[in-house]
């Protein structure tokens, strides 16, 4: 199983989801990858403003924040590899990445993996 690792812009807590003016966007993709996890994706989160070290330890990542900063954030590693960068994957993505077959049975191969990168 490949493992999907998101590198969150600064946040003020893990997913992004609290405080009173939450981003709808952020609350979609909580669920999300809530719903790949109980599906048996490995996913795992990374917030600039609570896990620095793990930006800067991972190669890939720092070299993307040198060239692109922050702003260029969220950041998403499929295996080690960047997959997407400035926004956040939709649920049919994430369940390709993961090979969670239900969801990707939906759409075809090619609208959610063109390159390839499915499960």
């Amino acid at each position: 199983m490949k493992t999907i690792q998101i590198f969150d812009p600064a946040l003020c807590c893990s997913t992004g989801v609290c405080g009173v003016d939450v981003e709808q966007q952020l609350v979609d993709f909580s669920a999300d990858v809530d719903w790949a996890r109980r599906n048996g994706a490995q996913v795992e989160r990374f917030n600039l403003a609570q896990q620095p070290t793990a930006f800067a330890d991972t190669k890939t990542v720092k070299a993307f924040l040198e060239r692109s900063g922050a702003e260029a954030l969220p950041l998403i590693l499929i295996d080690g590899e960047i997959a997407l960068a400035g926004r956040y994957p939709n649920r049919t993505e994430l369940a390709c990445w993961a090979g969670i077959a239900e969801a990707a049975a939906i759409t075809s191969e090619s609208a959610c993996c063109p390159d390839r990168r499915c499960g």
